[in-house]
């Protein structure tokens, strides 16, 4: 194993290690609190995890009937997952913790052990096709989201600073232009600053040009007076936009838009990406 194949699998563990720990912490009450994640309680959000991996070592699909109806189910993907968080819902907090410690760990030994060869391997992402390396960040991302949603419901504050939560900011980063560029779609020399401040502080201009949103400065976000919009927020108020957290009115109270309002509150609604 190489030594970022080695950063990657180490980051993931810190991830589940975080997860691992608030859960220690948790009563029953608190396992069964609702989360900003649609239909899922705190203990929901770690059987998701528990699921994927399965699902990535190759073990079967438990056999559970779901209601034909569920709102916050919206296709066969969300299906599948639910499938296994129905699969746990019997149970108590502590015993899928239990689970989650099994499965996680049979995970990363299972990575730890991987040859070049194995990294190598074709393997289907969120974003399209790649090879096994490519699923890692993913996997960090969707880790460190679903923990948000579990720390947010019980109150306890995430570590913004971690190894997992620097890479899973930076994939969110990454998804700017794309809200800016392919969905909000503003006239060419539009510029949208977003500025992230507190714990994982970011700032960074986006300039449309040719149809496209470009970085206008890599270092930071250009001065207010300069853009058309900024938009500056924290940045759990950063994940829940872009994860579909909440309710959009809720989050924008906490998000102080400058230079047009009206196209930082388009700006706004567009930025939901995850489901």
């Amino acid at each position: 194993m190489t030594d970022p194949d080695r950063e990657l699998v180490d980051t993931l563990a810190d991830v589940w290690a975080s997860m691992q720990r608030l859960g220690d912490a948790l009563d029953e009450a608190q396992w069964k609190l609702p989360t900003d994640c649609p239909g899922w309680t705190v203990q929901d959000n770690l059987a998701h995890i528990i699921g994927i991996e399965s699902v990535i070592l190759g073990l079967p699909e438990p056999k559970v009937a779901l209601p034909e109806q569920l709102p916050h189910v919206k296709n066969d993907l969300g299906r599948s997952n639910e499938i296994w968080v129905e699969s746990f819902r019997a149970r108590s907090g502590a015993e899928v913790l239990h689970e989650f410690r099994v499965i996680s760990t049979s995970r990363l030994n299972q990575l730890r052990s991987f040859t070049e060869a194995d990294w190598s391997v074709p393997s289907w992402t969120p974003v399209g096709d790649g090879v096994v390396r490519d699923l890692i960040p993913f996997r960090v991302l969707d880790s460190f989201v679903h923990e948000l949603d579990m720390r947010r419901a019980v109150g306890e504050p995430a570590a913004f600073e971690s190894p997992s939560a620097r890479l899973a900011l930076s994939r969110l980063h990454g998804v700017l232009p794309m809200i800016i560029g392919a969905r909000l779609r503003p006239a060419d020399g539009t510029r949208v600053a977003f500025v992230v401040e507190g714990p994982a502080a970011f700032a960074e201009t986006y300039v449309m040009h040719e149809g496209r949103a470009v970085v206008l400065d890599r270092a930071a976000a250009a001065p207010d007076a300069e853009v058309d919009t900024a938009l500056h927020m924290d940045a759990d108020s950063f994940v829940r936009l872009i994860g579909g957290r909440g309710e959009l009115d809720d989050i924008a109270a906490s998000v102080r838009v400058t230079g047009d309002a009206g196209l930082g509150r388009r700006v706004l609604e567009h930025m939901k990406v995850l489901m």
